[in-house]
């Protein structure tokens, strides 16, 4: 059998004269080639290394420094003012041993470097003050200021690249009123009077105090706030991560390129493959605003060979270096497979061979595998007992560690997924199997599971703690592009390319799981089980207008939305509530996310007066300045969440109480939300073909009795919106609110429309009549 034949490496016998060693050459051969990859991986991440120590720089730059200070030697120039000779005369080696020419060239050389290394960190120090202007994303959009013209030209001189050490350290933001202005329209007069006297307390006692430790940090560590994050957010969490936590990202909306299975996932996987060779060279180009500002990228570097691994207090994230296996999920069964021979990627019709030999195999699961996955559904302190009861020894061990070693994880499911639009609720059903599907058919604890159709659909699931959706959706842009437009696909739907059928067979992952062990997955199963039957989603695509028509209304099409969202809500509960929205903070080094609290005063004005106010018009406009220019602080480092969250940090690690942080902590997001970018990488023109589009991804409820609404701006005409609540809330229904989005964007967008009849009329009165004499 051929796979019998590769799976050996070598043969040996012992006999009376010694050991008689046969080796495969063919496997010498992909040893050979597989070290000369490496080899090269490592030049490459040196090269990386060195290019990014110089930055801004090159190391040419230091060559080109030296040589005109050694030509400076022969005209009898001393451009140093006389520092060469300084050099020259305190070298510790001795005059008798070096002669005075040799002495010279190297007290040159020297202090070239030292001029050298100076000019770098000057360029560094200018990049970071020119990178700590702010005042362009302030301005108002198709506005720029001679200031911020003369910025940019300043800023595009230096060739900036989105390499963490030109970016700035986020700094601590003073104290402020500005989270006694935010909870303002949420609280009646007694409450808002007791929350000013907690402000009031905490400004008096300990604010100083804590903010000077939190000072200390933002001086020693690259960023203050995503360590801290990252660590109490998410890591530190002891409920399940699905639902919870993990995200989920969908496939082409209207485009399946192929309904072949193992084809689609093997033009996917090559080119998620593609992806990760190109993030560990450097290659990707940087992301930049304004085509110009960049933004950190340093959460790209753990996307692949990445695993949440589970602690009884904590968990932790493992990042491995480049990882040569995948491991595939079917029908309850692990299989292990490699993504590499001789050297290279397996070309995208070898994946699709070793995926439908999956596909084709009938084996049944072993005792305890079919639901193993539940155990990263479910709480974490079970999963962690038990991986170290269970799986710290033996096949289990093996197993376990090819799973959390693997580059990322793979489910090939049974059950056809995607949007239908003639199938009211296709895009429910296709959400909650991407956001939890079976509770034991996606590993949650991988960096990201990429999940595949029968019908040829693919989607991602996506673990939280190492990074923020953009991350994700920027390697899925680029995925999405090149397997339709660059690899493509036979017109049988087959990956192009030749069959391999020499290629060993993927391996079965091997488990000896106890009755006692097999219990605990039941119960982690029976708890996810419980929390995915409770998640009421509804996905919604709201063509009536987009973006096209918002910016023809002269205002942000993020401030439009989240407005259409506060009325939604009121709407539908009555009351108002305390809303999040993400930010990122990606202008700054290590940066994440940040919130803008979206239910203002403005925005709470705005709502009660659409009923019935001949000022809504004005109190829209009102509204909508006020959520830029908070969405705009949040972006730029002057956000009020992060910093109080940090706080309140810091009070834990000196065993104080704060009455007020500890209520600010508490407050429930009863509406959550988050937009999805769309177009990082401008791989594909949508308008040229529109239908390559995705539709985005979700989120599951943050809050028992709340809403979770992420959504995309697709192009000029289509926003798609993702809810998310929970059917045991007697107040919430997804589908419902999901209506009332539907209302609100369209009676927003009438208010333009009867704003501009209005103008109309006015300029109407001002036109003279055909015969010029008389006016309207």
């Amino acid at each position: 059998m051929a796979e019998a034949h590769q799976a050996v490496g070598f043969q040996f016998t012992v006999r009376p004269d010694g050991v008689d060693l046969k080796l495969s050459q063919e496997v010498i051969k992909n040893i050979y080639l597989s070290g000369v990859t490496a080899w090269k991986k490592r030049a490459i991440q040196f090269k990386n290394g060195v290019l990014a120590g110089v930055y801004p720089a090159s190391p040419s730059s230091w060559l080109i420094v030296v040589i005109a200070m050694m030509s400076s030697l022969y005209i009898h120039v001393d451009p140093s003012l006389g520092m060469i000779n300084a050099i020259k005369d305190n070298l510790p080696c001795s005059r008798d041993y070096m002669s005075v020419q040799t002495r010279a060239v190297l007290s040159a050389i020297l202090f070239a470097t030292g001029l050298w290394l100076f000019l770098i960190y000057l360029l560094r120090y200018t990049l970071k003050a020119l990178l700590s202007y702010h005042e362009w994303i302030f301005e108002s959009h198709g506005k720029m200021s001679s200031s911020t013209k003369v910025w940019l030209v300043r800023l595009s001189l230096l060739h900036t690249f989105s390499l963490s050490e030109s970016l700035l350290i986020l700094f601590v933001p003073v104290y402020c009123q500005a989270y006694l202005e935010s909870v303002r329209p949420l609280l009646d007069s007694q409450q808002y009077n007791q929350m000013e006297v907690l402000a009031s307390e905490f400004k008096a006692s300990m604010a100083t105090q804590l903010q000077r430790y939190l000072i200390l940090k933002s001086w020693w560590a690259t960023n203050y706030v995503s360590d801290w994050w990252e660590e109490y957010i998410y890591l530190r969490g002891r409920t399940p991560i699905m639902v919870n936590s993990n995200f989920y990202i969908m496939d082409l909306l209207y485009v399946t390129p192929t309904h072949r299975q193992a084809a689609r996932a093997g033009n996917v996987v090559h080119a998620m493959l593609q992806y990760r060779r190109k993030l560990e060279r450097g290659e990707h180009a940087p992301l930049r605003a304004l085509g110009t500002v960049p933004m950190c990228s340093t959460q790209m570097e753990r996307m692949f060979n990445t695993t949440r691994i589970p602690g009884i207090e904590t968990d932790i994230v493992q990042h491995l270096t480049d990882r040569k296996h995948l491991v595939v999920y079917h029908r309850g069964r692990f299989f292990h497979v490699w993504l590499y021979t001789g050297g290279r990627h397996l070309l995208p019709s070898e994946l699709e061979t070793q995926f439908q030999r999956i596909l084709n195999d009938t084996s049944e699961p072993q005792p305890g595998e079919l639901k193993l996955a539940a155990l990263t559904a479910g709480n974490r302190v079970p999963w962690a007992r038990t991986r170290i009861k269970y799986f710290s020894q033996g096949v289990n061990k093996v197993s376990l560690d090819a799973i959390e070693s693997a580059a990322f994880f793979l489910a090939l499911d049974d059950e056809p997924q995607g949007y239908e639009p003639a199938k009211t609720n296709s895009l429910d059903s296709y959400a909650k199997s991407l956001l939890h599907g079976k509770c034991y058919d996606r590993w949650f604890d991988k960096s990201f599971t990429l999940i595949s159709y029968p019908n040829g659909k693919m989607g991602v699931n996506v673990e939280h703690s190492w990074a923020d959706a953009p991350i994700v959706g920027h390697m899925w842009e680029y995925v999405a592009a090149t397997d339709c437009f660059h690899l493509g696909y036979t017109e049988e739907g087959h990956c192009k390319g030749d069959v391999n059928k020499g290629l060993p067979y993927p391996t079965r992952l091997q488990w000896q799981i106890p009755k006692e062990c097999q219990d605990v997955i039941e119960a982690s199963y029976l708890s996810a089980k419980q929390i995915a039957d409770d998640v009421d989603f509804h996905g919604y695509l709201f063509n009536e207008f987009g973006k096209g028509l918002i910016k023809k209304c002269r205002t942000s099409p993020d401030a439009f939305i989240q407005l259409a969202l506060q009325l939604a809500q009121f709407r539908d509960q009555g009351v108002f509530c305390l809303t999040y929205e993400s930010s990122m903070t990606r202008m700054f080094r290590d940066g994440r996310t940040e919130t803008v609290r979206s239910c203002t005063s403005e925005a709470v004005e705005f709502v009660r007066a659409m009923e019935d106010n001949a000022q809504r018009f004005a109190l829209f406009r009102k509204a909508a300045d006020k959520h830029q220019n908070m969405y705009r602080l949040a972006m730029t480092g002057s956000g009020i969440d992060r910093h109080l969250f940090c706080l309140y940090i810091v009070s834990k690690y000196l065993g104080v109480d704060s009455p007020f942080l500890k209520k600010v902590l508490s407050e429930p997001w009863k509406l959550s939300t988050s937009q999805t970018p769309q177009q990082q990488l401008n791989l594909v023109d949508i308008n040229k073909f529109p239908k390559y589009v995705s539709a985005g991804g979700g989120f599951g409820p943050v809050a028992d009795d709340g809403y979770g609404v992420s959504y995309i701006i697709i192009g000029e005409n289509l926003i798609t919106f993702h809810i998310s609540s929970k059917f045991s809330s007697p107040d919430t229904d997804s589908y419902r609110f999901g209506q009332n989005i539907r209302k609100a964007m369209i009676d927003i967008q009438a208010l333009f429309k009867t704003e501009n009849d209005k103008k109309i009329v006015e300029n109407a009165k001002r036109v003279p009549l055909e015969n010029g004499k008389k006016y309207i």
